[in-house]
Formats: C-alpha cells, sequence, structure tokens
C-alpha cells in the first residue's frame, strides 16, 4: 500500500469511525505529514518497506527538533497509525518495540573513528569527483553540520582562510563552526580546483554538483550510501548519523556539553545530554582496566 494512501485511509477512518475531535483528528494530521516528508526523504513508497531501523532514524530526527511532550506524541501517532494497518490489512507493524515516553531519549547510532577512518579512506583526491565527495561527507562529519545546513551553504558564510563557517540553522539561527585542519584542506582543495570547472553559471552555494547545480539531501544520502558499501560498513549510516558521530567523538575528546550544544546549534541542553552516554562507557572501560577487582569475577585471589 502506497504511504501517502495509507496514512489518508487512517486519518479518514480516526475521523468518522472513531469520532475524534477536530482537534484531535488536526493533530493526528499534523503528526502524520512530518512522518510522510520522513517517508518521502528516505524514498519510503510503500508502507510495508517501513521497518524498526527505519523508525529509529525517525526517532532520533523528531528527538532533535521538539520537545519531549511533542516527541511523545508524534511516536503514539505513528504507533497507532502501524496498529490500524496491522489490524486492517495485515501489514506488519514494525512499531513493536517502540517505547513511547515522554522523558526519553533514544542512544543515537554513530560512527566509531575506524569506521570514519574506513569511510573516508575509500577516495582518490586526485580524481575530481572523487575529492568533490570526500569533502562533502567530511565537511558533515568535520562540522557536525544537517546535511541541510551543508546543502544550503553559501559561499559567503565559508571563511577558508581563518578557518571557521557561520551556519544558518533552524530558525535562521547562526552558529560559528570551526572548520578541522583535514576538513579545511579538502575544502580548500575543492574550491580552488574543483569547483570552478563545474560552476557555469553566478550560483552562490558552496557545494555544487558537476552540472554546476544546487545538490540536495537526497544526492548527498546516495553518494554516503555508496560510499558506505564500498568501505565495507555494514552499519546503516546516514548523514544525519554523521553528525551523531561527530558529537559522540567530541565528548570522547573530553569537549565540555555545553560546548557541543554550541556547535551542534541545540538550543535545549537535554537534546544534547543524549551523548553522554559516550562518557558513561568510557569510564566504565577505564574502570574494567585499572581496578584490580574488576577482571577477577569478584573471586578472592588471597592465598
Amino acid at each position: 500500500m502506497k504511504t501517502d494512501k495509507a496514512i489518508k485511509e487512517y486519518i479518514i477512518a480516526i475521523a468518522t469511525n472513531e469520532g475524534k475531535a477536530d482537534n484531535t483528528v488536526k493533530s493526528y494530521s499534523r503528526d502524520l505529514k512530518i512522518y510522510q516528508e520522513f517517508l518521502d526523504q528516505n524514498h519510503i513508497l510503500n508502507i510495508e518497506d517501513v521497518d524498526d531501523l527505519l523508525l529509529d532514524e525517525f526517532v532520533y530526527q523528531i528527538d532533535e527538533r521538539y520537545a519531549s511532550a511533542s516527541i511523545n506524541r508524534i511516536k503514539t501517532t505513528v504507533r497507532n497509525l502501524h496498529r490500524f494497518l496491522n489490524f486492517k490489512y495485515d501489514i506488519k507493524d514494525p512499531t513493536m518495540n517502540m517505547h513511547v515516553s515522554g522523558s526519553e531519549k533514544r542512544l543515537p547510532i554513530y560512527a566509531t573513528k575506524e569506521e570514519i577512518d574506513r569511510l573516508m579512506g575509500i577516495f582518490d583526491d586526485e580524481q575530481p569527483l572523487e575529492l568533490f565527495k570526500h569533502c562533502l561527507l567530511e565537511t558533515i562529519y568535520g562540522l557536525g553540520i544537517r546535511v541541510s545546513e551543508c546543502c544550503n551553504l553559501r559561499i559567503s558564510q565559508v571563511n577558508l582562510q581563518d578557518g571557521f563557517v557561520n551556519v544558518i540553522g533552524k530558525g535562521n539561527k547562526e552558529r560559528i563552526v570551526p572548520i578541522p585542519d583535514l576538513t579545511l584542506g579538502l575544502m580548500k582543495r575543492y574550491f580552488s580546483n574543483i569547483r570552478p570547472l563545474w560552476s557555469k553559471n553566478s550560483i552562490n552555494y558552496f557545494f555544487i554538483n558537476e552540472k554546476g547545480k544546487k545538490i540536495y539531501s537526497e544526492y548527498v544520502e546516495r553518494i554516503l550510501k555508496d560510499s558506505i558499501i564500498q568501505a565495507g560498513i555494514r552499519k546503516h549510516l546516514t548523514p544525519h548519523k554523521l553528525r551523531h558521530s561527530y558529537a559522540t567523538h567530541l565528548l570522547e575528546g573530553g569537549a565540555d556539553l555545553r560546548v557541543i550544544q554550541e556547535l551542534l546549534g541545540h538550543s535545549d541542553i537535554s537534546t544534547t545530554e543524549i551523548y553522554t552516554h559516550v562518557e558513561s562507557e568510557r569510564m566504565r572501560e577505564i574502570y574494567l582496566k585499572a581496578h584490580p577487582l574488576a577482571g577477577s569475577g569478584g573471586k578472592n585471589n588471597d592465598q
């Protein structure tokens, strides 16, 4: 069943058969519009193609965009949609393991440093298109920016001389993000050597494709999908998970949570606090390596 048809049928059902109030129906419709947009972005045409991994990605995205109460409501709406389809059409319900809690925050999936090295190591930087792809993914990871922010990045926002980018995020909120040295080198090579060959007019977007056109999220997603296959990485990585990786690796390196919040452009520190799971894991690893009883299994070794 087509996703748009499934959603429309569910909205009609709750409005007629269940007799929901008009405001409730409108609220459900708004939530499902968010869900539909996410499915469209991921090229999901049939509702049967939704699985638990895709739902995890949806939850991660709304975790960053909405308050806890809204997240709880959206998840409930999506779960009710799939339960309705399962009951009426016997379509599998991928929300079986979806937990709905207003205060719940899901741990983000992220790439390890080794996986990032493998991913970035597949590109032949002597080839223009390869250098471009490398630079594009390196920019998303190296700056921790959203894929939409990367696609909309204009030349005037990028200061290659001093090494920073003025990112315009949600709600036109601006933030200054420093460019790491390795990323800066790639961006300079792309901008000086590749972009002039592809630019056919006065387009002022920093990243353009071979035809001199603006790039979009779907284009970046395809590049990343092909690249992780080439790198032999089995983890389901998306541009947004490169952003998760950036935040996680910053925290692993000892960065302050407030600094990470500013770099990511989070308006609420609670959104950033999800990454503190890294700190807990690191403390546990240090304990297991350092404490004399950690590896003893609780046995008394005195003789």
